[in-house]
């Protein structure tokens, strides 16, 4: 089984000639990560692979992710940040994929007014650009579901993955509730889900008994073909190998194909990564 970990952030230190932007800082989960720093500990966690994921607090680049997929091929590719409120730039979209390692794109819309974007119309001229050139997207959402839902409806071509099963903090007994909205979104078939950072959802120990019974509910809904493992290791609050372990030796009821698909197979096939 090829391991592959859905989720994981590059970036580089800022500096006077690499500015982030004010409202990144306070995201930042350290001043740098680069790609030699986390191969080793991928080798010590048991992961082949990874998709690297450029984070918000640098803006909309890419170089550091796409510089580490050009020199590490088998271990990295990249599903890229864009500027969609910037409709000028959609000629970037024609030949995204071309660029050597990059997958897709990857949107954020966890602030105020990323969240507007959805509502307003300023996102509207991207997801049939991005339909028609099947680019496949993973979409941070938390709170913004019936606007997906609507998304997928209207684009059954555009493959969207969500991210961090689209939560975001720490839920404990009330996270299997919280779970709802999003398992209903698994009617739409371009719909998957990234079940990335879920140590981080809840305050218990490995090996996670709350997140075992939601794994169980995610897969029994989504399947394991639409649900991916990753890790978020840069903000991950267990280790690396902890994070692998509680989906291939804690839950009993996957079985060794659905741990493939899981654990990298899903994520691999949904992109097309070669």
């Amino acid at each position: 089984m090829r391991v592959i970990d859905a989720q994981i952030h590059l970036w580089a230190r800022e500096t006077s000639n690499r500015r982030w932007p004010e409202y990144g800082r306070s995201y930042a989960h350290g001043q740098e990560l680069l790609a030699e720093q986390v191969i080793s500990r991928m080798d010590e966690a048991g992961v082949d692979a990874a998709i690297l994921v450029p984070p918000s607090w640098e803006g909309d680049r890419n170089d550091v992710c796409l510089d580490a997929a050009i020199r590490y091929p088998d271990r990295f590719a990249v599903m890229g940040r864009f500027p969609i409120e910037v409709a000028t730039e959609r000629d970037q979209l024609e030949t995204w994929r071309q660029q050597t390692g990059m997958l897709g794109v990857r949107l954020t819309f966890h602030n105020r007014f990323q969240k507007a974007w959805l509502r307003d119309g300023t996102a509207d001229w991207f997801w049939s650009e991005a339909e028609r050139l099947q680019i496949p997207l993973m979409l941070f959402v938390p709170d913004s579901l019936d606007e997906i839902a609507g998304i997928a409806k209207r684009f059954p071509g555009l493959k969207l993955i969500l991210d961090h099963l689209a939560l975001f903090g720490t839920y404990d007994d009330q996270l299997i509730p919280q779970l709802d909205p999003t398992l209903a979104l698994a009617r739409f078939p371009n719909i998957a889900v990234k079940s990335s950072c879920m140590p981080n959802l809840v305050s218990e120990d490995y090996p996670f008994p709350t997140l075992i019974e939601a794994i169980q509910r995610v897969v029994g809904v989504f399947g394991p073909e639409r649900t991916f493992w990753g890790s978020d290791v840069s903000r991950l609050r267990c280790s690396w190998r902890e994070s692998r372990a509680l989906f291939t030796d804690e839950c009993s009821f996957l079985s060794s194909g659905d741990l493939e698909w899981i654990m990298g197979r899903g994520i691999r096939e949904w992109l097309r990564w070669e």
